[in-house]
């Protein structure tokens, strides 16, 4: 009787199924996966057409520069003051409309950092002014 060799078994993967796998890995990380959305800046904006005569001496405008300087009537004023100079102003004139206008190529940040000193001022009457 001979002996016979036997032939060395080597592993495989199945292959058929990995496809499968993965397609449902990546649907379960799809579903599953969260994206957190940008808030923006919150203002309510006036209905469309809806224009109103305002007496000049209720605005005060707040110019910001290129250079990221604030004026505020025309007087420069430092950012951390601007809360407080802004609070004064409301307490003289509760009917005082702040208009705030930016040069076009002002820093993003300068701006929303003079929203927020708005804010802490109390100012709830804020309008934006279009750059020209």
């Amino acid at each position: 009787m001979a002996i016979r060799k036997r032939k060395a078994r080597t592993g495989a993967i199945p292959e058929g199924g990995m496809a499968d796998i993965a397609f449902l890995l990546l649907v379960f990380f799809l579903v599953t996966t969260t994206i957190d959305m940008d808030k923006g800046v919150g203002i309510i904006l006036p209905a469309e057409g809806q224009e109103i005569e305002i007496n000049k001496k209720n605005i005060l405008n707040c110019l910001i520069s290129a250079s990221g300087a604030v004026l505020l009537g025309g007087e420069p004023v430092e950012m951390k003051n601007l809360s407080r100079k802004v609070q004064k102003e409301i307490e003289l004139n509760n009917k005082l409309i702040i208009s705030v206008k930016a040069h076009e190529k002002a820093e993003y940040d300068v701006y929303i950092e003079v929203l927020d000193q708005l804010k802490i001022a109390k100012a709830t009457r804020i309008s934006i002014a279009e750059t020209e």
